[in-house]
């Protein structure tokens, strides 16, 4: 019984907990780092597992700086219809029209991948490197979300419609499922983003109008499924926890007409094309100077820090919603 009840626990916290899930974030850092020159692959190649691993620290964030939740997400829908024209594109005059407080207690990620565009590009021209690898990985991270399509929802794990679970269903599950077995990341090269803001408020549309059929679809596939057929029992980290089974991800992937794996792979054309602009804008430095670069003693103890900090975060169920 006490095991039953373990499961339950762990199987709820694990629905919401992460954007993208480490999973994929990680595997869009890694993936866009590909699409990059080969004047930026001096740098990155080499820092490739960094990209990799810190493109989850934002979320790690959410457990430590009370501020970072808004920056995932945009719950558009609450600004009327798609297009949304009533809400201002400029952050000043969306607070301006609407209020701080109800600008940033409904998300404010196009305006804050804006902001860590910019802090990169400042990066690169004063050739910081552990700023450039640290906002390289952390705008990956912000530029992911706002591909997901619940991060432009109120909706945004199916409360209002008795779905509890979907955010991490659509957004975890099924590219832990089947991005390395079906999904084809063969994108092209990083291409470069002429005006970073219109830019990244088109993805969040996109992401907005995909909403309703994340929600629609699964749904739809909820009343042909049995608990029993729906859900299985599988291990991880040594516990059995209760997970959306393989055949019922699998419908739904297909029934979505693969939109995890498109949004995926614009997720990663669109993090190695904001990399790339920075790195235009600021002037195409020469990157073959941080190459072998290290991190500093001072770097090392901050991830260490917030690494501590999203373990006790953990430790005293400090969950957040996506």
């Amino acid at each position: 019984m006490k095991k039953i009840i373990l499961t339950l626990f762990l199987t709820s916290f694990y629905s919401y907990v992460y954007c993208w899930g480490f999973f994929g974030h990680r595997m869009i850092n890694e993936y866009a780092v590909f699409l990059l020159p080969p004047e930026m692959l001096v740098l990155y190649k080499p820092n490739i597992e960094f990209i990799r691993e810190h493109a989850v620290d934002p979320d790690k964030r959410r457990y430590a700086v009370a501020a970072e939740g808004p920056r995932h997400f945009i719950d558009i829908d609450v600004y009327g219809k798609y297009p949304f024209d009533s809400l201002p594109r400029k952050y000043n005059d969306a607070i301006e029209k609407y209020g701080s407080d109800f600008v940033i207690e409904n998300g404010i990620v196009p305006w804050y991948v804006q902001t860590m565009y910019y802090r990169l590009v400042d990066a690169f021209k004063k050739k910081e490197f552990s700023k450039i690898m640290k906002y390289s990985a952390d705008l990956g991270h912000y530029v992911s979300d706002a591909h997901v399509p619940l991060h432009a929802s109120s909706n945004h794990n199916g409360q209002k419609t008795n779905q509890k679970g979907i955010h991490a269903f659509w957004e975890s599950r099924v590219p832990e499922l089947l991005a390395n077995k079906q999904f084809d990341f063969f994108i092209g090269k990083a291409d470069y983003i002429r005006n970073p803001g219109n830019y990244i408020w088109d993805r969040v549309l996109e992401s907005a109008l995909a909403a309703d059929s994340v929600l629609k679809v699964e749904a739809g596939m909820n009343r042909k499924f049995s608990n029993t057929s729906k859900y299985s029992f599988e291990e991880r980290n040594g516990v059995f926890i209760r997970q959306y089974s393989s055949a019922y991800t699998t419908e739904y992937h297909e029934r979505l007409n693969n939109m995890v794996e498109r949004r995926m792979r614009m997720a990663i054309f669109s993090v190695a094309s904001f990399w790339y602009s920075a790195w235009i804008d600021a002037g195409q430095p020469d990157l073959h100077e941080f190459a072998n670069k290290k991190f500093s003693d001072d770097d090392l103890k901050d991830f260490e820090s917030l690494n501590q900090a999203w373990i006790k975060g953990k430790e005293l169920g400090r969950e957040h919603e996506d």
